[in-house]
C-alpha cells in the first residue's frame, strides 16, 4: 500500500479538515443567538444535538474529536471580546454589531486561528477557508467582504509583505 493511501488523499484531508472547521463554525453561530450567560450551556446542548451528532458519526469525527472541537468553540467564544475589538478597530465602517452573523463567525475563527494556532495553521490557510465557507453559507458578497477584513487584520499585524 503506498503512503498516499495508507494517510488518504490531499482531498480527503482537505474534506476531513473543511468538516472538523464547519463543525466549529456552526457552533460559534449557533452561539450569536444567547445572551453570554447561556453559551457554555447551549455548546454543551450543541453536544446532544442528535441531528449534529448523526451528521458527524457519518462523517466519521471521533468522540476526542468532537470534544477538541467543542473546545476550540469555547475558547473562540471566551476571547469573543478581544477579537470583536481588533475587528472593531481595523474593519473601517464596520463594526462587528453592523455584521452578519455568519461572516462575523467566520472572521472570528479565521483571526482565533491567526493570533493562536499561528504554528499549525498559516494565516493565509485561515484566511482561504473562511472565504471558501463563506461562498457556501454566505450571500453572494460575504466572500470579498471577509476576504477584506482578515486581509485587513493581517496587514495591520504585520503578517502580510507588500506583494505589489
Amino acid at each position: 500500500m503506498t503512503e498516499e493511501k495508507k494517510e488518504g488523499t490531499a482531498e480527503e484531508k482537505t474534506a476531513e479538515y473543511r468538516r472538523r472547521r464547519r463543525f466549529v463554525f456552526e457552533q460559534l453561530f449557533m452561539c450569536q443567538f444567547y445572551p453570554d450567560e447561556e453559551i457554555g450551556g447551549q455548546l454543551d446542548n450543541l453536544a446532544r444535538d442528535e441531528d449534529l451528532m448523526e451528521e458527524l458519526e457519518a462523517d466519521a469525527l471521533p468522540e476526542e474529536e468532537i470534544a477538541a472541537l467543542q473546545e476550540k468553540a469555547a475558547r473562540i467564544m471566551a476571547c469573543r471580546d478581544e477579537l470583536d475589538a481588533r475587528i472593531n478597530d481595523t474593519a473601517t465602517g464596520w463594526k462587528t454589531t453592523r455584521m452578519g452573523r455568519t461572516e462575523l463567525s467566520l472572521i472570528r475563527q479565521a483571526l482565533y486561528e491567526i493570533l493562536y494556532e499561528a504554528d499549525t495553521v498559516p494565516y493565509r490557510v485561515a484566511i482561504n477557508e473562511a472565504v471558501e465557507m463563506a461562498k457556501t453559507y454566505g450571500g453572494p458578497d460575504a466572500p470579498g467582504f471577509v476576504n477584506g477584513v482578515l486581509g485587513k487584520l493581517v496587514r495591520a499585524m504585520g503578517l502580510t509583505e507588500d506583494e505589489s
